[in-house]
């Protein structure tokens, strides 16, 4: 059982075996860059995605409009006043006191400013029983839910004093406020929650402190440099709060899988004799390359969010790409040089009622007795896995996407999402108006002032809208601004209706009429339809982008177009089974109550495209390394029924660790009460455990098996092609299989 001393190629080996022979060096850079990122991305500050930078099309006009004015506009609040019976209407005494005391009492507070009373703006309902007092809160309208409690509190006062009466309040400023205390501790105990529950799974794998730390620690580090270069990255692209709990997300699930792969890749081969030298440069060539070829997949499958050209998109996909990178270039570089340093004590901290885990082969019964029956009937072990994938699958044919509405995402769990839907009932649209931002050279001509009020007439009068019709002028900035209860309400699809009736016929022959007016149609429905169109439109680009440029690494770093067909189809079935589980649950409902995600009925609007690159680049860890491992066993000579049995015995335990970290980590957002969240969660926790199981264990092996020597067809034509496959490991350090342990090893 020789070391051997052959010289290994490739980036991963070079990048690992500098590190190892110059630890206090790689370990000082990797420890410098962190800090120098942090620091510096502090200081430049991050800067977040601006409203009108969001999407294109008339919600980024409007708001580009009104940036360019200089006018914030503040956070909008509503009081609804309404009769628990049919006995008390808005002419009533009482009911006019309920109403004077809650303009009073909010007044009072010093937070509010512009009250208007239904009276005076016609926000009564038909029947008489229900009337909005309308007002906004003072100051920057970002904190404006900081502020907003003693107003809530003026008003609860009010609802006490009148108990025929429901008096309740809703607006920008109160949902924010509401969401945060329900949800913020939520989204706080879910990220916090990630890190011990990886550093429990991996102190099971490796039954040892130090070995169980060392994953954790670089996804870590990954993540806080990865944070500074968001900063200084900002200044190009802006960032959002959302890109960065992405981030945090993926930066512990590929973090800690790289860093897992290569450790327990040296431990393995430690525990076959190699010395620490030869172990860790086996690792480098073998377990790093796998590394560096599932980094840039994934890279490239996160740089298709850049076309779909929606900045909420753009900077999750940058952030997302940044903390792979990091991840990947620290697991190639930094950790080697840990481990050389370390040494034996990498296994300090043992756990006594754990025994030595110290290769993969230790967690392989399992999976060796289903290879045993794949590999035995391989085409009945396609039929069957794929047939069982397709029919998982089968319900995403019939997906429905749209923006969740308010109690949709909450359910009525919330006080907030009952009133939410009481004013709806009472004022379709009245919660959710469009908002038409109208710019004019001079907003008091009157070929201006008449088209306005043409258009507050036809809005009414085509069947968009039941009014009332509210306009606020800006005169100094000669803006107008005014909103459009839609017909419809919190049915998007006939509220969507609504918004086009505005956009292609009463706008058309009113404001569109004045020579010099900009009329763009602006609000949480049109914002919805914007936010859709582009999203639709940019499907087939990202997915073309990141399917073929995922083929094409694959094809250069395995020097295989078999193996790179299979790699993209096999992927495919994972996300469409992942898919076809969330349409079960999350729009049939069925099983629903077990995530609790009751009647939803639809999935997220820009979920599906979100899960296809987040799946797609994430499944190609466990593909990747399997298949490093499998056609590193037929290099050394083995037939390749035996380096498919070698590849994924030998990798069973690690990619098992790793999925369960996975799953574990994604299942955690699946606990949280918003229902986007929850989708998201399992979407990722389903798929990954698809494709640790089932793809790996059954289709991989049966289908390589099926195809033989034509796995490794590589047509004359292609030879052309850069070769990146040098950095295999040489045979003669590779390690040996129970099989061929008295074996000679070809070189």
């Amino acid at each position: 059982m020789g070391n051997g001393d052959a010289r290994v190629r490739g980036l991963a080996a070079r990048a690992g075996g500098w590190s190892a022979r110059h630890r206090w060096a790689a370990v000082g850079i990797w420890v410098l860059f962190v800090v120098l990122a942090m620091g510096l991305g502090s200081a430049a500050g991050r800067v977040d995605v601006e409203d009108s930078e969001q999407l294109k099309g008339e919600t980024s006009t409007a708001a580009r409009i009104i940036e360019e004015a200089g006018i914030e506009e503040p956070a909008s609040e509503t009081v609804l006043v309404q009769a628990k019976d049919d006995g008390l209407t808005s002419t009533d005494a009482e009911f006019r006191s309920a109403v004077a005391a809650v303009m009073t009492a909010v007044e009072r507070t010093g937070e509010v400013t512009d009250i208007t009373s239904p009276y005076d703006s016609g926000t009564v309902s038909k029947d008489g029983r229900s009337a909005l007092v309308q007002f906004d809160v003072r100051g920057d309208p970002a904190t404006a839910g900081e502020r907003i409690e003693p107003v809530l509190d003026a008003v609860a006062d009010v609802q006490k004093e009148h108990d025929a009466l429901r008096v309740e309040e809703i607006g920008g400023a109160s949902m924010m406020k509401t969401f945060d205390d329900a949800f913020g501790d939520d989204f706080k105990k879910a990220e916090y929650s990630a890190v011990p529950v990886a550093l429990g799974i991996l102190l099971i794998a490796f039954g040892a402190l130090v070995a169980a730390l060392l994953p954790v620690a670089l996804a870590i580090t990954a993540i806080m440099a990865t944070m500074g270069l968001m900063g200084l990255v900002s200044h190009l692209q802006p960032m959002s709060d959302t890109a960065n709990s992405v981030m945090l997300l993926v930066g512990l699930a590929v973090g800690v899988d790289y860093c897992l792969f290569y450790l327990r890749r040296e431990r393995e081969e430690r525990a076959a004799g190699r010395d620490a030298r030869t172990a860790l440069r086996i690792a480098a060539a073998t377990s790093g390359r796998a590394i560096v070829v599932s980094g840039v997949t994934v890279c490239v499958a996160m740089a298709g969010m850049l076309f779909t050209g929606i900045a909420e998109f753009e900077a999750m996909g940058l952030a997302s790409l940044m903390v792979v990178a990091v991840a990947m270039v620290g697991s190639v570089t930094v950790l080697p040089a840990l481990l050389s340093l370390l040494g034996e004590r990498v296994e300090k901290g043992r756990l006594p009622f754990l025994r030595r885990r110290t290769s993969g082969r230790d967690d392989s019964r399992f999976w060796s007795a289903v290879l045993k029956r794949v590999l035995a009937r391989p085409v009945l072990s396609v039929v069957v896995a794929t047939g069982a994938l397709l029919a998982v699958a089968a319900p995403a044919l019939g997906m429905k996407t749209e923006n969740l509405t308010l109690d949709q995402e909450f359910g009525d769990s919330l006080p907030i999402v009952q009133t939410y839907n009481r004013v709806n009932e009472a004022f379709p649209g009245g919660s959710e108006p469009a908002e038409v931002v109208v710019k004019a050279d001079d907003i008091n001509a009157p070929e201006v002032k008449a088209a306005l009020a043409d258009f507050r007439e036809r809005a009414v009068s085509s069947g968009a809208s039941r009014g009332p019709v509210e306009i606020k002028l800006h005169d100094q900035r000669n803006l107008a601004f005014v909103y459009v209860p839609l017909v419809g309400g919190s049915d998007q699809d006939a509220a969507g209706a609504s918004l086009e009736k505005l956009r292609d016929e009463v706008r058309p022959a009113t404001l569109g009429q004045v020579d010099g007016v900009e009329a763009p149609i602006t609000g949480q429905v049109a914002g919805n339809k914007d936010f859709n169109d582009q999203l639709v439109g940019s499907v087939v680009p990202v997915f073309a982008f990141v399917v073929m440029f995922a083929f094409l690494l694959m094809l250069l770093s395995f020097r295989s177009l078999t193996v790179a067909l299979t790699s993209i189809v096999l992927n495919l079935l994972s996300v469409g089974a992942a898919y076809g589980i969330l349409v079960a649950v999350f729009q049939h409902g069925w099983g629903a109550s077990l995530v609790g995600a009751e009647g939803v009925g639809a999935i997220i609007t820009w979920l599906p495209l979100f899960l296809f690159v987040i799946l797609f680049g994430l499944s190609m860890d466990y593909h990747v390394f399997v298949v490093s491992r499998i056609r590193e066993a037929r290099a050394r000579g083995l037939q390749t029924r035996d380096a498919i049995r070698h590849g994924v015995v030998t990798t069973a335990g690690v990619v098992t660790s790793a999925a369960v970290i996975m799953v574990a980590v994604f299942a955690i957002f699946g606990t949280l009460s918003m229902q986007s969240m929850k989708q998201m969660g399992v979407g990722l926790a389903a798929a990954v455990l698809i494709d640790a199981t089932v793809i790996r264990g059954v289709l991989l092996p049966a289908v390589m098996a099926l195809l033989g020597e034509r796995n490794w067809y590589f047509p004359k034509w292609l030879h052309r092609l850069p070769d990146l496959t040098h950095d295999e490991a040489p045979a003669a350090v590779a390690p040996r299989t129970r099989d061929d342990e008295d074996e000679k090893v070809p070189v």
